[in-house]
């Protein structure tokens, strides 16, 4: 319904497709489709530049530069042959199978984050599906899946966002993929990426230079001019797209800190909530700067790394890089990320040179957070990928997952967190010849700062991020030793927290957070059936006391009023 309203992409007419291409810094524009003649495109006014030929479904076409260069469609809906080949003409003839899905509310959410390649492509999450749901995961949430250059990429270095990257399958084959999970009752949402594109095969600036600005840069290079209503116009119907042609659930928008115009933001989610008023569609952010103002308008929810900062912190001891931010008082941080969302609220941080970081946040529901103790960034950013399972104390691992899990908070679970696994998730591309190179040494240099790679040698030992192994050392053991004990803990888990947590997330407010030892704390939130959840997490190696609700709790317990070393408790009671 609404692609044949959109500004970019090809679009289906009685009498063929037409072609259009916002190309403000080419006087003249060529279309090249596959077995016709080149045909010229007309100039219109703004930049435009449109042709319409009488070709359908499959039509692999190109446009022509006044340079030569044959470049694809920066709104291309499929590229078989990887970004420098072909655009091709899709048509919107899926069956659907799950025709009444409407998505589930926000509360319910328990969010399952992935890697697509990792898995198998499209067809290989489908066959994960049903055991993520029996464990209690009610949300997958796919890493970036714009098409990129290569077989393999960790999914931020996509550069025609428009197309699902085609080495996973087809665009069919990922609809059926979202099609099977509805139908298991599970949201499937995307990660889309608005503030870069990738160094290999975004051709834009070539004959688009306003896209982009010259007074500001991005550690990706010259930010996108979010001024142009051009340029707003593109990342909106990109939003729309996704969530209309494939009936995505929503979309969680990458580190939106590096979008100069915030405003942007409010915009794109009027349009989503404009465009599809009958669907639970979630907007999720990732805002380094900690800004609460969007989730006070139409956005659900921000990642909150504050938890996962603090919560490191306490289970490795590391205080490096942005880690030093958390390593005074860390029991005092992690009782305020419970209670109040974020620790910074605009109170100055060493790591950004003492400068404030965030906003108050106090006022905002729990569910207004997403908290993990894992996700690929915080991974993948380690020079060799190591998870908490390789880093942290196991029974210190299971009683922050508890702690997680049974928080009002959203919690978002990295793929293979529920099977306890060690494999690492690493940074991995397939570039070749120089921006190989570059990325290669790049990556090295970029962990030479730290005291464990300070010596060239040592450094060499970092995985290279274009190596097939890099990527294969990566995948999930779905039948390693401990898989089974994990998945029962998660299962366990996920089961109170649906039973007794998610029912009653809708008015759920903090009461408060108190510290109760140099790693533990307790916090309570006033819950809408009028009860009160507490938990109780002891991360230390000795017990420590606690003033226990009445009642039996739920989750843990108590020995001679104590919380024992590495565990969590949790209680319902009445207020």
């Amino acid at each position: 319904m609404m692609a044949r309203g959109f500004s970019f992409g090809p679009q289906q007419t009685d009498s063929g497709t037409r072609f259009r291409l916002w190309a403000p810094g080419a006087d003249t524009v060529g279309l090249e489709i596959d077995g016709r003649e080149p045909q010229p495109m007309t100039a219109l006014p703004g930049g435009w530049h449109e042709a319409e030929a009488p070709v359908g479904a499959g039509a692999r076409y190109r446009f022509r530069l006044p340079n030569g260069a044959l470049v694809a469609d920066p709104a291309s809906r499929y590229q078989p042959d990887d970004v420098h080949g072909p655009s091709v003409v899709t048509a919107d003839a899926y069956e659907w199978q799950c025709r009444t899905w409407r998505g589930r509310p926000w509360q319910e959410a328990v969010i399952y984050e992935l890697h697509v390649g990792l898995l198998g492509g499209y067809g290989g999450v489908k066959q994960r599906l049903q055991m993520l749901a029996d464990t209690g995961i009610t949300a997958i949430e796919l890493m970036p899946i714009a098409e990129f250059p290569g077989a393999r990429n960790w999914g931020y270095d996509g550069v025609l966002p428009f197309a699902p990257e085609s080495s996973y399958g087809t665009p069919e084959e990922l609809k059926a993929l979202i099609d099977e999970a509805h139908s298991l009752g599970l949201m499937v949402f995307l990660d889309v990426v608005y503030n870069h594109f990738g160094p290999d095969g975004n051709w834009i600036a070539s004959y688009a230079p306003s896209f982009f600005r010259d007074d500001l840069n991005t550690p990706w290079g010259a930010g996108i001019d979010f001024r142009r209503d051009e340029v707003r116009r593109f990342f909106i119907e990109n939003a729309l797209y996704w969530l209309d042609e494939f009936r995505f659930d929503g979309l969680r928008l990458d580190a939106v800190h590096a979008i100069s115009e915030q405003d942007w933001i409010d915009e794109m989610a009027d349009a989503v909530r404009t465009g599809f008023p009958r669907r639970h569609i979630h907007l999720i952010l990732e805002n380094e700067g900690n800004i609460a103002d969007h989730m006070r308008g139409q956005i659900d929810a921000q990642w909150n790394d504050d938890f996962h900062n603090v919560m490191h912190v306490l289970l490795t001891g590391e205080t490096h890089a942005y880690y030093e931010d958390y390593a005074s008082e860390p029991a005092e941080k992690l009782a305020r990320a419970l209670a109040q969302g974020f620790v910074y609220q605009g109170e100055p941080s060493r790591h950004h040179d003492g400068k404030p970081r965030g906003t108050p946040s106090t006022d905002l529901p729990p569910t207004a957070f997403v908290s993990f103790l894992q996700n690929h960034d915080q991974i993948g950013n380690r020079a060799l990928g190591e998870r908490l399972t390789r880093l942290a104390d196991p029974d210190a691992l299971r009683a922050a997952t508890a702690l997680l899990l049974l928080c009002p908070q959203i919690p978002l679970i990295f793929m293979g967190d529920e099977l306890g696994s060690t494999a690492p998730f690493l940074f991995f591309t397939d570039f070749h010849g120089d921006l190989a190179d570059a990325v290669r040494e790049g990556r090295r240099k970029e962990f030479a700062k730290f005291p464990s790679f300070s010596d060239p040698e040592q450094r060499k030992a970092i995985p290279d991020p274009n190596a097939r192994s890099t990527f294969d050392t990566c995948r999930l053991d779905f039948n390693a030793a401990n898989t089974g004990e994990w998945r029962a803990l998660y299962h366990d888990l996920l089961a109170l927290r649906h039973r007794h947590i998610v029912p009653t997330l809708t008015e759920t407010r903090s009461i408060g957070a108190t510290v109760l030892g140099e790693r533990a704390v307790a916090a309570r939130w006033r819950l809408n059936a009028g009860q009160v959840l507490t938990l109780a997490c002891n991360l230390g190696d000795r017990p420590v006391r606690v003033e226990a609700p009445s009642g039996a709790a739920i989750w843990g317990e108590a020995v001679d009023g104590a919380i024992p070393p590495k565990s969590t408790l949790c209680w319902i009671s009445e207020a």
